[in-house]
């Protein structure tokens, strides 16, 4: 079973610079969406390699690869958990509040995600960037002109894996 994020081809833009000298973060890196230290190891795994996937998929376009940031990975991790544990559907709800909280710690132009879930496969990670690369929205997101990544995996009891994945352009 595969699913995508409905609106595949979310991006705002004109997020501003941000002054956070001497502000508390609104989004802590070393958080982890309250997975235990098992599930968050096999999510950090899958984290990667959807970043890795994605950044072969842009070198075969002769475009740079995309850095992962762990500020833009905490907001995709916290929608991630909240999709597996059912209080928000699968999609882009909450995408503008995403986008505020990493507004308050980092300067961006260009913001856009994608969302997938999927079960039962044996490599969930290549299943969901397939699934992407077969949408032009979601493509267009992996090709586009950004330079920082975050992904978030989080599964459920049923064994349900979900996927965020946030882009950010300066």
């Amino acid at each position: 079973m595969v699913a995508f994020g409905v609106a595949s081809a979310l991006a705002l833009a004109g997020c501003r610079p941000s002054n956070a000298a001497g502000r508390r973060p609104a989004v802590t890196p070393t958080e982890d969406a309250g997975a235990s230290p098992r599930s968050r190891g096999g999510s950090a795994a899958l984290e990667q390699a959807v970043v890795a996937l994605v950044n072969r998929h842009r070198r075969t376009r002769g475009l740079p690869p995309l850095t992962a940031d762990a500020r833009i990975g905490h907001q995709a991790r916290l929608h991630s958990a909240a999709m597996a544990a059912g209080r928000t559907p699968l999609g882009h709800g909450g995408f503008a509040d995403r986008v505020a909280a990493l507004r308050r710690v980092m300067a961006c132009r260009r913001t856009a995600e994608n969302v997938a879930f999927n079960q039962g496969h044996r490599d969930p990670a290549a299943v969901a960037v397939r699934g992407w690369l077969t949408s032009r929205g979601h493509r267009e997101n992996i090709e586009g002109a950004y330079e920082l990544t975050g992904v978030g995996v989080a599964s459920n009891a049923a064994g349900e894996v979900y996927f965020t994945q946030i882009f950010v352009g300066r």
